[in-house]
């Protein structure tokens, strides 16, 4: 009877180690990988949700360190900067963006530049390639030295095209008034470049798929603070919002 039993835990023990040598089988192997193609597909929404999360964070510190220069360069100044500088003639040679880079810390870049020529000068292309990532939305894909982040620039806007303009002249508040957009991709412009946008960038009606994040854009205003606003802000809000001395109710965005 011993024999016999010893007999059968020695077929039961072989049995087992064959079972623990053999591995998956197909079977076993192909539930696994369904098994992760599932979690997989249950994570990545989140993963991707995440990261724009994160790019749209970034997005904002981005405005509201230009927004924190701006101010400085009001503190030293007297005045916001104009849009753009212009030589003798009266041609424009280089953007706000270029004006307020020693404020971001950014020195040597500033320290290259030839002032007395235009941004697209031979003079100025090693700086001109010099980008400076803050002007970078992290969001878009976008061409090697563009940048999205466009100030406001009308006849009346905060950003005059060639003057400063002081705080004192924002009588709507500086919390109801917007100094820099986030456009679409297809606007952007050489970081370096004097162009901006005019009203009709700002409020006209924009696709959806032209916005970098979905819903809207975020935009820089007066008193150094970030909104998100919505693609469906009616055009009087906006256009309530971009002038500084205007008077209008803005109360709705």
């Amino acid at each position: 009877m011993s024999r016999r039993s010893s007999a059968c835990g020695g077929c039961e023990c072989a049995q087992i180690e064959h079972f623990r040598r053999r591995g998956f089988t197909l079977t076993e192997l192909l539930v696994i990988i369904g098994i992760i193609v599932v979690l997989i597909a249950l994570l990545l929404p989140n993963v991707r949700q995440a990261r724009e999360a994160a790019r749209r964070t970034h997005c904002r510190n981005n405005l509201k360190n230009i927004g924190l220069a701006l101010h400085n360069y009001h503190d030293a100044y007297g005045g916001f900067p104009p849009a753009h500088t212009v030589d003798a003639d009266g041609k424009p040679l280089h953007s706000w963006r270029m004006l307020i880079v020693p404020y971001l810390q950014k020195g040597t870049v500033y320290e290259r530049t030839d002032f007395s020529k235009p941004w697209d000068d031979p003079a100025n292309t090693e700086v001109a390639a010099m980008l400076e990532p803050i002007y970078v939305c992290p969001s878009t894909v976008i061409e090697r030295d563009y940048t999205s982040y466009l100030a406001v620039v009308t006849p009346e806007s905060c950003m005059r095209p060639t003057e400063m303009r002081p705080i004192t002249d924002i009588t709507d508040g500086m919390s109801n008034t917007i100094m820099v957009a986030e456009v679409p991709v297809k606007y952007a412009v050489p970081w370096m470049a004097p162009q901006d946008a005019d009203e009709h960038l700002v409020l006209s009606p924009k696709p959806d798929d032209d916005f970098h994040h979905a819903g809207g854009s975020f935009y820089l205003f007066a008193d150094g603070g970030v909104q998100f606003i919505s693609s469906e802000t009616e055009t009087a809000t906006l256009r309530g919002l971009i002038t500084p001395a205007g008077g209008e109710g803005t109360d709705s965005f």
